[in-house]
């Protein structure tokens, strides 16, 4: 009629190569899809990243700076290599880490060094 018999096939072990074979098929499969991932995710990131690390390290006395609060300021004094003085009003200075800083907007000008008298 319309239904037919199902018949199970004959116990033995599996074929010699299907592990390695199913290995080999998920290398092929996921090798292009972390290469893409590398490509447009992973690398832009750290090159965005670098960026960001250089811009901090090179703040200097007269940038303009935006803190991760959303105060703007100017910076006054560089205190070491992780902090930074801000005045964010005439006369108000507060001391600021550099990692919390979201922006320099304006690059100040060189800091002019005197020429010792004698």
């Amino acid at each position: 009629m319309f239904i037919t018999d199902a018949f199970a096939q004959a116990s033995g072990a599996a074929p010699a190569g299907s592990s390695t074979d199913s290995i080999l098929q998920m290398v092929l499969l996921f090798a292009p899809l972390m290469v893409v991932w590398y490509f447009f995710l992973i690398r832009p990131q750290r090159a965005q990243a670098k960026k960001r690390q250089e811009t901090l390290t090179s703040i200097r006395r007269g940038d303009q700076v935006v803190l991760g609060g959303g105060l703007v300021g100017k910076v006054s004094k560089v205190i070491d290599d992780n902090e930074v003085e801000v005045e964010i009003a005439e006369g108000v200075k507060v001391r600021a880490m550099r990692t919390y800083i979201a922006e320099v907007r304006v690059k100040g000008e060189p800091v002019k060094t005197e020429a010792p008298t004698k």
